[in-house]
């Protein structure tokens, strides 16, 4: 994780009462990590599930669990915890207090804290599956969303009740992401984004294949950097061991071939295209049914090659193409082979690196390489990057978006 990427943030995290409290005591830790300062406040319920000394030590202030809390000079918690928030995000929402919140009402600390607030508000609910399909909960978050609430998730899965179904709380990684959307400008506001990341990987046999080091960690994060900025993001994977951003639509694909063909299906739809995947550019023409094995006469197998569709030049010659984005790793002579590359697939913008210097790394250094020459952006970690690019991407997009 970036550890700036909430710096100068002010959160009040409001602790209702719910098993899920103990999810609270990692998304605090989250929040911290990543530069937030935040203040606990807890119901009374919320104490019999994780202790105010718990909260208090993670998040490094004092927590407040009482309207009548005389640690503030004018004895009014409600009010000045909320001027100083910059969002209060109640984590767990229990079911009462999603009611509450619906109606109104104002009996304890944090239920008045958010009537009396001045800043954006957050829940994320966390309950039992039939208390969250409860048409009096439906109806309550109906009208927490057409308040202006931001409801995130919940999740469907196991619950402590041993009951399966929607109603679990997000995990406290999801619910960091969800907040860190939130406060991302959103630079791409109704763009539609297709995007591939990962390697391919073309079978010679059952077992072995012909694949490259790419780690997809720089095309998942400019995914989660398109999604934070506003973007409906579509994300073509290769291979990989990534979780999927926040946000988020994943296709999982194998083969360069599988990729082209996933990418053909979807790109009439996507006003912006970035090929990130390094796509393999050969496959072999047959692959063989069993394991080649060795032979007794040590002699070799021999393959016939063939060459992969080019996603990146199918898409640019499309008759209405979206704004095109190409990345290219190459191994030297980057300046050279980044221009010449950016011309030949007749792309706008085409990002290149050296990919020995940074598959498999959490960090990059890339250059832009467009018709009015070329940029080279300071080393940074890949998620900061990937917020850098998104943002010069959206500079270069045309004024007119795809009408579906």
């Amino acid at each position: 994780m970036a550890t700036a990427e909430l710096a100068g943030k002010h959160l009040v995290l409001g602790m209702s009462g719910g098993i899920a409290c103990y999810k609270i005591a990692e998304l605090t830790r989250l929040l911290t990590k990543a530069g937030a300062t935040v203040q606990v406040a807890m119901t009374e319920a919320a104490t019999q599930f994780i202790t105010p000394v718990t909260m208090q030590a993670l998040s490094g202030r004092p927590v407040y669990t009482s309207q009548w809390d005389t640690r503030i000079d004018n004895n009014m918690p409600h009010i000045d915890l909320s001027r100083e928030a910059d969002a209060i995000v109640i984590a767990p929402a229990s079911t009462d207090f999603l009611a509450k919140l619906a109606h109104g009402m104002a009996d304890d600390l944090l239920s008045t804290l958010c009537v009396a607030r001045d800043c954006p508000l957050l829940v994320v609910p966390a309950m039992n599956r039939q208390m969250w399909l409860n048409p009096a909960t439906q109806r309550n978050v109906a009208q927490l969303r057409a308040d202006g609430v931001e409801v995130l998730g919940p999740d469907s899965g196991a619950q402590a009740c041993g009951e399966t179904g929607d109603g679990r709380m997000l995990e406290p990684e999801a619910t960091y992401e969800a907040i860190a959307s939130f406060f991302t400008p959103k630079i791409l506001a109704g763009r539609r984004v297709l995007l591939t990341a990962g390697p391919t990987f073309e079978p010679l046999d059952p077992v072995r294949g012909i694949t490259n080091r790419s780690s997809g960690k720089m095309g998942f994060a400019l995914a989660r950097a398109a999604q934070q900025a506003g973007a409906d993001v579509h994300l073509v994977a290769g291979p990989v061991s990534l979780e999927t951003p926040w946000g988020v639509y994943r296709e999982d694909v194998q083969t360069a071939q599988q990729m082209h063909d996933a990418v053909m299906r979807a790109v009439g739809n996507y006003d912006i295209f970035i090929g990130v995947a390094a796509v393999a550019d050969w496959r072999i023409d047959h692959v063989a049914e069993h394991k080649i094995k060795k032979n007794a006469d040590r002699s070799l197998p021999t393959f016939m090659f063939v060459e992969n569709p080019d996603i990146l030049a199918s898409v640019a010659k499309l008759p209405h193409p979206p704004f095109c984005v190409g990345f290219a790793a190459e191994s030297g002579n980057l300046d050279v082979h980044g221009e010449e590359k950016r011309v030949r697939k007749n792309v706008p913008l085409l990002i290149g690196n050296l990919g020995p210097l940074t598959f498999g790394l959490d960090d990059n250094e890339v250059v832009l390489f467009e018709a009015k020459g070329a940029t080279k952006l300071p080393r940074a970690d890949k998620r900061t990057l990937a917020r850098a690019l998104i943002t010069e991407i959206a500079k270069r997009l045309p004024d007119t978006r795809l009408i579906t």
